[in-house]
């Protein structure tokens, strides 16, 4: 059985990781399967928004400490190097990624929902940095993105201490944008995923871009990247039909990609 399941339908793509019987734990196959997953996801002409998911009651509980066990230094690093990788493909794939955290996201699996560009949490969901009591610090971008989302303070106190949060704590720090009944969260994704669906398809991924590579720099360099998007646009047959079914006061017959 994969341990990373892909479903395409209606140009939305669900990654369902599906190792239930270790909670999702990152092992170097779902790794693997994962970074083979999203590459072939950002050449794929027929999907537009990705929803990221788990198998059974984890989101991801974590990488797996077994096999992390008998890791030297050199092979840690190496591991955490990889895994960033993989991460960083993620943030930066060119279509929007949506996070439905369906239950536990410990660890890896923090650090993997924080690398999607939103997160909707069931009620059941749980998050945490908890590495410091395994005596690591987190590897795969949790010291970096969290403090990014929920503010230095709050990224401290979560990390130094190891404490597990639930969903409605979450909301309320920033770190997830809703918190839905169990049953409802699949439900409440694609919904999201088709509202970005409903846009032009040029400027939701040019405008994804922005806010990634903005938020990594100064003031100065964004809104130059900015002006760029919005110039580009400007050549696009998504622009013309926008502004024109605007003036026009009627719906707008197609976008580039719908």
């Amino acid at each position: 059985m994969s341990t990373v399941l892909l479903e395409k339908k209606d140009r939305i793509a669900t990654v369902t990781i599906n190792r239930p019987e270790a909670l999702n734990a990152l092992n170097a196959e779902v790794m693997g399967a994962l970074e083979e997953a999203f590459k072939a996801l950002d050449k794929d002409s027929q999907v537009d928004v990705v929803i990221l998911t788990g198998t059974g009651r984890s989101f991801v509980a974590g990488a797996d400490i077994t096999a992390m066990l008998p890791m030297t230094a050199v092979e840690g690093k190496a591991w955490g190097v990889w895994a960033n990788e993989v991460f960083l493909n993620i943030e930066n794939l060119s279509k929007p990624v949506i996070a439905a955290v369906n239950g536990f996201a410990l660890g890896g699996g923090c650090e993997l929902a924080m690398a999607c560009d939103v997160r909707i949490a069931s009620e059941k969901a749980k998050f945490a940095q908890p590495e410091v009591g395994l005596g690591i610090t987190p590897g795969f971008g949790g010291t970096q993105r969290l403090p990014r989302i929920v503010g230095t303070g709050r990224a401290m106190e979560l990390i130094l201490s190891g404490r597990q949060i639930d969903a409605v704590e979450a909301e309320r720090i920033g770190l997830v944008n809703r918190v839905l009944p169990h049953d409802q969260l699949m439900a409440a994704a694609e919904e999201l995923a088709r509202s970005f669906l409903a846009n032009a398809q040029i400027a939701v991924r040019q405008a994804k871009r922005c806010i990634r590579k903005g938020t990594q720099t100064d003031i100065d360099t964004g809104v130059a990247y900015e002006a760029e998007a919005f110039g580009l646009c400007f050549s696009t047959e998504d622009q013309t039909e926008g502004m024109s079914a605007f003036v026009e006061k009627r719906k707008e017959k197609h976008f580039q990609g719908r």
